[in-house]
């Protein structure tokens, strides 16, 4: 086990590397290829009005005339050593870990996505409590009852989940529950420190509309799972050896089909931490969401490269905690 955490630790560092090259690629090379000169480049990290001092401030300051291995160096030193800038007499520090500088506003990136961060971890981590309890239990009911009128209900409502936008369903919440009949007026986040009911009251709604989308996709991957596993031999077996139908479905049938499901788990949860960047909108959240769509509108390139890094880490991450899970919902995996 302690050997198989080893190589899977590794792989997501690797990978880690892997993504920052390429997202270095991406805001520093593509443009290049593209015939962007080093003076346009520097210009899109200044404003609208970039003056010749500025250019030339920035160009020294990210290295833009030097090789790209050199900057993909200094790219790296900045994340894990901080960096210093120069602008005129006083010069400016980007703290570790620095995910960049915004010179429009002469701000550090990671402050403010750090700011963020709790109002999307509350969204995620509420909504995916949410649909992973309710898609899964649903799931397994209609399994176990095909062709019932449960099951048919059931996933003709998670058809409609499916293909209903969240932008649809928030808006929809929000107009009913908040608007036409205001139980839930008002809605906006409050932090979890200063008023733990108000913050799970005002989350409510966003948690609904997240886990009406993705529940409804987890109840047909469970059903699809549970259909195909309860109709192999070993569980014919385990009945016939005498063990309970609770215990059946539970350690046999449900375990088998829990893979697929935390494989797609992980990549949603790891998406929503980066950014749940439709339901911030539609709820006039403050999140990592409606930073990224703020720094695109403001073409502030320094904030779209720090929100790229950030969310890129935690589909790694939540990718690595799956792989863990992996070993334990499965032996087998261990001696992969």
């Amino acid at each position: 086990m302690f050997a198989y955490i080893i190589r899977r630790t590794f792989a997501a560092l690797v990978l880690l590397l892997v993504v920052s090259a390429v997202t270095f690629g991406i805001f520093f090379l593509l443009p290049r290829l593209a015939g962007e000169t080093t003076d346009q480049l520097a210009a899109q990290y200044i404003g609208k009005n970039p003056t010749p001092d500025a250019i030339i401030a920035v160009k020294r300051n990210l290295g833009f005339d030097q090789p790209l291995y050199i900057q993909y160096g200094r790219f790296l030193k900045t994340l894990v050593a901080g960096a210093n800038y120069k602008f005129g007499p006083d010069p400016v520090t980007c703290h570790v870990p620095c995910f960049g500088y915004s010179f429009k506003n002469h701000l550090e990136v990671w402050p403010e996505i750090r700011s963020r961060i709790p109002v999307t971890f509350s969204l995620a981590i509420g909504a995916a409590v949410l649909w992973l309890l309710s898609g899964v239990a649903t799931g397994v009911v209609s399994a176990l009852r095909p062709k019932s009128f449960f099951d048919r209900t059931a996933m003709g409502v998670a058809l409609a989940g499916v293909s209903l936008p969240i932008f649809f369903t928030g808006a929809l919440l929000l107009s009913l529950f908040s608007y036409q009949f205001p139980i839930l007026d008002n809605v906006h986040y409050v932090n979890f420190t200063d008023d733990p009911l108000m913050w799970a009251r005002n989350l409510i709604l966003p948690w609904i509309s997240l886990a009406f989308l993705y529940s409804a996709l987890y109840a047909r991957l469970t059903r699809a799972g549970m259909l195909e596993t309860m109709s192999e031999d070993y569980i014919r077996t385990a009945r016939a050896k005498g063990m309970t139908e609770r215990a059946v479905v539970v350690k046999h049938g449900l375990r088998s089909a829990l893979t697929p499901i935390l494989t797609i788990f992980g990549m949603d949860l790891g998406l929503l931490l980066g950014g749940a960047v439709i339901t911030e909108q539609v709820f006039s959240f403050q999140g990592i969401g409606f930073f990224a769509v703020s720094a695109i509108s403001d073409n502030d390139l320094p904030k779209i490269l720090g929100v790229t890094l950030v969310a890129a880490f935690f589909i790694v991450l939540c990718n690595l905690l799956v792989d863990l899970l992996y070993a334990a919902v499965d032996p087998r995996v261990r001696l992969s």
